[in-house]
This record gives C-alpha cells, structure tokens and sequence, in this order.
C-alpha cells in the first residue's frame, strides 16, 4: 500500500502553511520530512491522512483518505501525533490495546490475533516488562514508545509518525529507527518528521526537505541535503559527514 500526494496545500487562519507539495511513499520505503519549526510539516501529514482540510489530490491504498470514515482510514494507515498525551493511568498494555479498536477490539476485549498483535508491538518497542506498569509510572522516553507501539499494533500498512524520536535519549532514537526499518522491510510504507538530520539521513530512503511550506530539496539523504539546501532552509551553512558506518550533520 502507498500514500500519494499531488500539489498538495493548506490553508489555516487564512495562510498558506503548504504549498503546492507533491510526494510518495511506496511499499518498503522510509520517507522522512525534515524542516524548521513551522515549515508545514504536522500539517502536511495530516493532510495526507485526510483529517486536515487541503487542495490538492491525496491517495492512500488507492482511495482518498478524504472521503473514507475513520476505521477505513485506520486500517490503511497508523498516524501518532506529536508528543501525545495519556491522561489517565491506564496501563502501558491496554494504551498499546488502543490500537485494535480499528478491529472491533478494546484493551478489555481482545481476540487472539488481537492479543498477538499487542505482544509483538510490545516487544519491537522494548515494554515487555513494562505492559503492566501505568502509563502515569514510566518515564517519557517509555512514553514515547508505548504511543509509538500503540501505532504499531494497529497493523495498518502506512505508517505516518510526527517527530517520533523527540525527547529520546540517542540509543532509544536509534532503536526506533530499528523499528521503521524493520516496518518498511516487511513490506510498509513510513513517512516521519523529524529534527533529527542525522537519524534521518541514516534510515531514510529519501528526504524531503521543507520551509514556509514549500519543498526545498527531496531524493537519496546524501544528495538532497546538501550544504546549499541546508542553508536554505535552517538559515545556517551545514553538511553531512560519514563517521564510520553512521552520519553526522555538522553545521557551521
């Protein structure tokens, strides 16, 4: 399944936050957004996600997300905000649970598959032995993976993460990126925003890079975020680095 964009904007409060911004995410390919604070990235995947209105031609499994209710929506693709919030101290396994609801389930009914589902995304985000623990028990790194597998037992195909890694230490970022990886090699798609220009050149298969809504620069990392591209859109010059088997952005 693939999500697709084509000359895609957005309005709010009467500014155009995206402009014009076509983009696709295939089958077995990690996409990443990258950008400064306010270059439309939150509001372009939910764009795609058909939950923010916009102009422009979306698709997603081959229908627009636009016109499909909310379970066909969560059944094509799994969306976690930006630094979600649990509100109520609800166990790491039944917030995790949350992500069946698409299936008929609920943290207090599931099937097996359902149950099957729940344990594998425990285990890919390391809370194993945390599933009993309350969401109001654990720390925000601990957090921030729960939601992350709550998005994962939904099982959907696409895989939209805003900002994923913020607030990790590096080892738990790099973990996540284990995650997506393993995701988009077994047949997924992901796009994923993020500040983190080297965790993105490391595991992303392209990057599209935006400012003030509009798409700077998009293809292979090492290509697209060159040093003139870098300056362009944070306002500073920059480069990538090879430092053994990773990548380092340097800015100057």
């Amino acid at each position: 399944m693939t999500l697709s964009l084509s000359n895609v904007s957005v309005k709010l409060g009467g500014s155009r936050v995206v402009d014009g911004v076509s983009l696709d995410v295939g089958a077995g390919e990690i996409v990443a957004l990258l950008g400064p604070n306010g270059a439309g990235k939150t509001s372009l995947m939910r764009a795609a996600l058909g939950v923010l209105a916009c102009d422009g031609q979306i698709t997603l499994g081959g229908a627009d997300p636009r016109k499909l209710n909310a379970r066909q929506r969560a059944l094509r693709a799994a969306y976690l905000p930006q630094r979600p919030q649990s509100i109520w101290p609800v166990s790491v396994e039944s917030l995790v649970a949350l992500g069946r609801f698409a299936y008929g389930a609920a943290p207090d009914r599931l099937s097996p598959p359902d149950q099957a589902a729940v344990d594998a995304a425990l285990e890919m985000c390391a809370l194993t032995v945390l599933r009993a623990r309350g969401m109001d028990q654990i720390s925000g790194g601990e957090k921030a993976r729960a939601h992350l597998a709550r998005a994962l037992a939904q099982q959907a195909p696409v895989l939209v993460l805003d900002e994923p890694t913020a607030g990790l230490d590096p080892a738990q970022a790099l973990s996540v990126g284990d995650v997506l990886r393993a995701h988009a090699a077994n047949g997924g798609a992901v796009l994923f925003s993020t500040h983190d220009i080297a965790l993105a050149a490391s595991i992303s298969d392209r990057v599209v890079l935006l400012r003030a809504g509009k798409v700077l620069a998009e293809g292979p990392p090492l290509e697209a975020l060159s040093p003139d591209a870098l300056a362009a859109a944070f306002g500073r010059r920059g480069r990538l680095e090879r430092v053994g088997n990773a990548i380092a952005a340097v800015f100057e």
